[in-house]
């Protein structure tokens, strides 16, 4: 803690100072050159025009993080690194800025992306080709674009005043320390415009389902592949599941320094593969293939998160310079949900999430109290040996019936670590998290090691989701995605 009447301002410069070197400037000088290089692309392709918005997104971000870092400790968003030795004063709510720099950048996106458009349906030679009697019927109606996509418009600016509203959401969440039970709703809020377009413009409610289970419900029924089930109303009921989930699942898994970020980044690049591999069989073999726009739609959603989320990985990789927030994970899991939502694969983004969805059912008993859950749930630091151990709860009363069964079987099968008294009563056990729970299984380990471990699960779990989104589901579905 700073001394009486010291100033914090150059606690954070201090910690941020080695981001002011030349050969930054330098950096930032080539990058945003390549950025705008690729942005005013002689083809117009929106794909590169996104590119280009996504490197400039890495920049900005860069220069702006170290910059306003002293001037978020001043209003009060900083907090203590609790895992290392010193506990060092840090800004917080950096996903703030990576939200800000997003939504920007997404805006100014906006006529790159409909830009063949915009020149087709109002060159010059449209306008002399008008009669008399149109350009008077324009005067009192306005013009009308017939062949622009106004229901991928739509689309698009539903999704950005999702981003925009969870974005407040997050700020008011690190402002206020909103409580648990309050804030997993939270982002249902924010994704009512995007459901609402997606009824009004699109409305598909129709799942694939596996062929086997097709046969099992109709003995004796052909079908044409795929076989569909429309869920109706279940199936909004789902993207509002989905939309609750991608936001808090990456708040939950969090803790240590460039987790939340690291996680987002190889969900990210994961996504981006899956994206690549529609758009580019469509441009190598001349058919574009009906998912296309879809995956389109969503790599010019993830590109840019992948831009500033890999310049605020540079900050809060160990040691950590700055917090990313809670802001920061509503708004990347947001980015997550609606892609999944607006490209129709949410059950591929599932698939991407397994580490999430395991932390979350892993976590469960605590977050709805069936087991005591103390306010923080972080690795607890070894100060002699400055590694992280297992953190745990402390029971007043021990458990008995069948809470204590469960934790015993949880026991027996190396998921949680118990401590017993000599009369057997359980006096603690781990929290329930993954990250604690790889401590158990490989004991202390430094920070950034086990930052690194958990997102080599997340990359391996993405990579096996991959292979077998585009192998095996295939087979069991009877075709690719439609």
């Amino acid at each position: 803690m700073p001394a009486a009447g010291q100033s914090l301002e150059p606690i954070a410069k201090k910690d941020l100072s080695n981001a002011k070197s030349p050969i930054w400037h330098t950096g930032t000088v080539l990058l945003t050159s390549i950025g705008l290089g690729f942005v005013f692309n002689r083809s117009s392709d929106p794909l590169l025009s996104c590119v280009g918005f996504s490197v400039l997104a890495y920049v900005l971000t860069n220069a702006l993080i170290p910059t306003l870092g002293p001037s978020f400790i001043k209003v009060g968003f900083y907090g203590r690194d609790l895992g290392k030795n010193n506990k060092p004063l840090i800004p917080e709510t950096m996903g703030a800025v990576c939200g800000l720099v997003y939504m920007s950048l997404m805006f100014l996106f906006i006529p790159f992306l409909f830009y063949k458009y915009l020149v087709t349906e109002t060159s010059g030679a449209g306008n002399r080709d008008q009669t008399i009697d149109t350009a008077v019927h324009m005067i009192h109606t306005g013009r009308q674009l017939s062949m622009f996509p106004h229901s991928k418009l739509a689309e698009y600016l539903a999704a950005l005043l999702s981003l925009f509203s969870i974005l407040v959401l997050g700020v008011a969440d690190d402002l206020f320390d909103i409580r648990w039970r309050n804030k997993l709703f939270m982002p249902v809020l924010a994704v009512i415009p995007l459901m609402v377009v997606y009824y009004v413009d699109f409305g598909v409610t129709d799942v694939v389902v596996p062929q086997f289970v097709w046969s099992l419900l109709h003995s004796g029924t052909e079908y044409s592949p795929p076989p569909t089930v429309n869920l109706g109303i279940y199936y909004y009921a789902y993207m509002l599941a989905v939309a609750i989930f991608c936001p808090n699942s990456i708040n939950i898994l969090a803790g240590i320094n460039g987790l939340e970020v690291g996680q987002a980044v190889v969900v990210s690049v994961f996504l981006l593969l899956n994206d690549a591999i529609y758009i580019l069989r469509g441009r190598i073999s001349g058919s574009v293939h009906p998912a296309a726009e879809a995956h389109l739609l969503s790599t010019y959603f993830v590109l840019p998160l992948l831009g500033v989320s890999i310049a605020l990985l540079k900050y809060n990789w160990y040691p950590a310079r700055v917090f990313v927030g809670d802001t920061y994970c509503y708004f990347a899991g947001m980015v997550f949900a609606e892609v999944g939502i607006l490209g129709h694969f949410a059950k591929t983004l599932l698939v991407f999430l397994i580490p999430q969805v395991i932390n979350f059912i892993y976590s469960a008993p605590q977050l709805f109290k069936l087991i005591e859950c103390p306010r923080h749930r972080l690795p607890k630091l070894n100060v002699e040996t400055g590694l992280l151990e297992s953190s745990r709860v402390e029971f007043k009363i021990a458990p008995t019936g069948l809470r204590k069964n469960f934790l015993s079987v949880l026991a027996k099968i190396k998921l949680v670590d118990l401590e017993t008294d000599r009369a057997g009563k359980i006096k603690s056990c781990s929290n329930l998290t993954i990250i604690n729970l790889v401590l158990t299984w490989t004991g202390p380990l430094r920070e950034d090691k086990l930052a690194i471990v958990l997102l080599a699960i997340q990359a391996a779990s993405c990579g096996a989701g991959l292979i077998a989104r585009h192998t095996i589901a295939p087979i069991i579905f009877g075709r690719d995605n439609i």
